[in-house]
């Protein structure tokens, strides 16, 4: 079996593609009415996030694509604003989807029909822009998301839309922004400039980053919202380092995001059911909390639990500062 030759993929210009999300329809945190839904374990969720930032604990945010794709973002950016978020981290679909969200104001195509005549992914701009960073970046040390930021800070004209991008707002903020891909599972490596060694490598530099806020989470508290493997998976891995390293990574709190019913989550569930392989539900939010912290799961849409995240958030700041 010969393997393909990637460089013979034939691109399109993303400038007549429909958008199914644009900075025209982006959700406005301070706007829009938060919308109403009962949470209790989201108020100590926040409670936990005020009193570990009071302290100068951190807390990591790590999501799945899904939190851009449903306009979000700007919820984001002022929680990085506000000091609240110390780390944003997600796969690269969350880096594809912010990228473009700068330069074009727009993203999220219509998958269902574009993978029927091969063009699905297949976004000139999109590509050779986002792999022209990276390789850049990654030759000088950068990582993915620094290497990304730098460039459209070098570039701004070609980012009309740079302040809802998250990536570089956190760049702006000296917040890292960290992306942990997987090779092929991302339409940048559909594109005939993707150099794999510099894609891994530049990840790799990403989530030594990770670890290393990872390693600072005694008091602090970790979100995975919306990245049911690659959060999860990458989180166990930076904690076994730190606590590997000798850190002291004990008394953390973790909350995973997600709109699966999982009943009670807390207890132990065997490997004949399904929820067993459901990475968060052990992952994130019950091993990692097995020598003293605490774990949460928020079920309900993004639209929902993040504007609500976002107020019970602000409004305890606000009476902590007054």
């Amino acid at each position: 079996m010969k393997p393909l030759d990637l460089k013979k993929t034939k691109t399109y210009s993303v400038k007549e593609r429909l958008n199914l999300v644009t900075i025209e329809n982006m959700a406005q945190p301070n706007k829009d009415l938060v919308p109403e839904w009962d949470g209790p374990e989201l108020d100590e969720l926040a409670d936990r996030i005020v009193e570990a930032r009071l302290k100068g604990r951190p807390v990591v945010f790590f999501m799945g694509a899904h939190v851009v794709k449903c306009g979000l973002a700007r919820y984001i950016i002022e929680m990085l604003e506000k000091d609240i978020f110390t780390h944003i981290a997600s796969n690269g679909a969350g880096s594809i989807h912010d990228f473009e969200l700068a330069y074009l104001g727009g993203t999220s195509e219509h998958v269902p029909t574009a993978i029927e005549d091969g063009s699905f992914g297949m976004w000139e701009e999109t590509g050779a822009w986002m792999n022209e960073a990276i390789n850049q970046g990654f030759e000088k040390g950068y990582g993915y998301g620094e290497s990304l930021a730098r460039y459209m800070d070098e570039n701004l004209s070609r980012f009309p839309h740079a302040q809802d991008s998250i990536i570089y707002r956190a760049y702006k903020r000296g917040i890292p922004a960290t992306y942990h891909i997987t090779i092929g599972t991302d339409i940048i490596h559909q594109h005939p400039l993707a150099n794999f060694a510099a894609l891994g490598g530049s990840s790799g530099i990403d989530f030594s980053l990770l670890c290393g806020s990872v390693s600072e989470l005694e008091g602090g508290v970790f979100l995975n919202v919306g990245s049911a493997v690659t959060g999860a998976e990458v989180f166990l891995k930076a904690l076994s380092i730190g606590r590997n390293q000798g850190y002291k990574i004990e008394k953390l709190t973790t909350a995973n995001f997600d709109i699966i019913p999982l009943g009670d989550y807390r207890s132990k569930v065997s490997d004949n059911h399904f929820h067993y392989y459901y990475r968060p539900r052990k992952n994130v939010i019950n091993r990692p909390t097995s020598l003293g912290g605490k774990g949460f799961y928020i079920e309900g849409n993004h639209l929902v639990t993040i504007p609500n995240l976002y107020d019970k958030i602000v409004k305890r700041m606000e009476k902590k500062n007054a």
